[in-house]
Order: C-alpha cells, then structure tokens, then sequence
C-alpha cells in the first residue's frame, strides 16, 4: 500500500493519454480564418442588438427606435463581413492557395522535365568531350 493505484504498479506498456488524430479537413488560411473570426463577432453582436431592440420595442421604451436603427446597420455589416469570408477565401484559392500533395499531378510534370534536362545536359557534355578528344574514340560504354 505504497500510496499509488494497483493498476499503476503493474509493470508493462502504459497506454497513452490521448491518441493524437489528423485533422479531417486542413486548417484554413491565416487571412480567410481573421475574416471569418471578425464576421463571427461582428453577427453576435448584430444579434444581440436584434434582442434588445426587440425587447426595447415589447416594454415601449423610448430606447427601441435608435435600438432598431442600430441592429438594422448591423445586419448590413454583418452581412458584409460574412461576404467578405467568401471573396477572401475565393480570392486566396485563386492567387495560389492550392494545396500540394505528392501525389499531385503538377509535381510528377515537373520532375520528368527535370529528368530529361538532366539527362539532355549529360549527353550534351558526353558529345562536347567526344569532339575535344577528336571523334575517333568510343565510349567505354554504349
């Protein structure tokens, strides 16, 4: 009875905390995700604005006319801010926001035309050093 739980004093493997999952979808990008957070903020208060004119205008207080102008011009930007999250998000899709996987078509292009300047610059300096020596002699090697 050393003070610890008789699970803890078992020897062998310890099973983890927590087991660390990817992410189903990739984190959003750093301009795309501020819009949406500021358009988040920006329709909570328009909402709470909404409530309380609505409130306002039940009890008849003078306070509800200017309540209502105010959740009305918040709904004009909330609306805004929640277009703006769609344009910066179009707009950062467009100007390069594609993601590259190994996979990706674009990449495999890109490395068979390295290979064949590779391989275009070898044979190039094989054939230079073939007239250097003065043509007569063979490779090694075919």
């Amino acid at each position: 009875m050393g003070g610890t739980p008789q699970h803890l004093d078992r020897p062998g493997p310890r099973r983890p905390l927590w087991v660390e999952e990817p992410a189903r979808r990739p984190r959003l990008p750093d301009p795309v995700r501020e819009a949406a957070v500021r358009a988040v903020l920006i329709v909570a208060v328009t909402l709470v604005l909404a409530v309380t004119a609505f409130l306002l205008t039940m009890a008849g207080s003078w306070l509800a006319f200017p309540m209502v102008l105010f959740a009305v011009a918040g709904t004009v930007v909330a609306t805004w801010a929640v277009l703006d999250v769609w344009v910066t998000r179009q707009v950062w899709v467009q100007r390069g926001g594609v993601i590259s996987t190994p996979r990706s078509t674009a990449r495999a292009l890109r490395r068979e035309r390295r290979r064949a300047r590779r391989e275009a610059k070898a044979a190039a300096r094989a054939e230079a050093r073939m007239r250097r020596r003065g043509g007569s002699e063979q490779l090694s090697h075919p």
